[in-house]
């Protein structure tokens, strides 16, 4: 349990991505996430070098950039980039560690991530410490199964498990909620596609956000 009583009632969350671009699809659940746990602020986390992952379209400092317009007036949102600092893969589990370390042991701290990436945990770098550093908040995504692809992993899921939000301020780490956020089939795959195409995105991402792809040229 955190020792500090204040730092007990608010907990910080962290959402990494490529963000080629930075669209609804990211931000709308997020911020229906943030009303249903009560989060005050969220981190953005742009990837620099995804392992899993085809290389972005567009560079690093383009994909800053993008977030950094896309949340300009939004007071959920801040951002961090420290892995687009880096020249090796980006792995998520030393990204939180660093984060863990700075912001001491006790601070209740959460992760967010898609149904998408949940189904396919196991196979992310060291995935059984990401608990032992924060909590996994989960978002809905259409088509996706509910259920693990194993009955160990379906147990472990539900060890963790917790339906009362109220919990994840109360420990540091070590719980999941998959939370009843709205589902969006909006893909950074369809808004490269419709550019490559010619069809307006503005009904996908922030109009910022789409000047700035066309004053750059990008996804063509």
């Amino acid at each position: 349990m955190p020792t500090n009583p204040q730092s007990a009632t608010i907990l910080h969350a962290l959402f990494g991505g490529t963000f080629d671009p930075i669209h609804y699809g990211h931000l709308r659940p997020v911020e229906a996430l943030a009303a249903e746990v009560g989060l005050n602020q969220v981190t953005l986390l742009p990837n620099h070098v995804p392992p899993h992952r085809p290389q972005p379209e567009a560079n690093a400092q383009q994909r800053l950039k993008m977030v950094e317009l896309a949340i300009a007036n939004n007071p959920l949102f801040a951002v961090d980039d420290r892995e687009l600092h880096r020249t090796a893969p980006s792995y998520t589990i030393e990204t939180l560690e660093n984060v863990r370390k700075e912001r001491g042991p006790t601070l209740p701290l959460a992760f967010i991530i898609g149904q998408d990436s949940l189904l396919t945990l196991h196979k992310w770098h060291r995935w059984q410490a990401l608990l032992d550093i924060c909590h996994l908040l989960v978002l809905a995504r259409p088509g996706y199964n509910d259920q693990m692809d194993t009955p160990e992993l379906q147990q472990w899921l539900e060890r963790h498990r917790v339906t009362d939000a109220a919990l994840l301020s109360q420990r540091p780490q070590g719980h999941i909620y998959l939370a009843d956020t709205p589902l969006l089939e909006i893909s950074a795959t369809e808004i490269r596609q419709r550019r490559h195409q010619g069809i307006s995105c503005d009904d996908l991402l922030p109009r910022s956000v789409q000047r700035y792809i066309e004053l750059q040229g990008l996804y063509r």
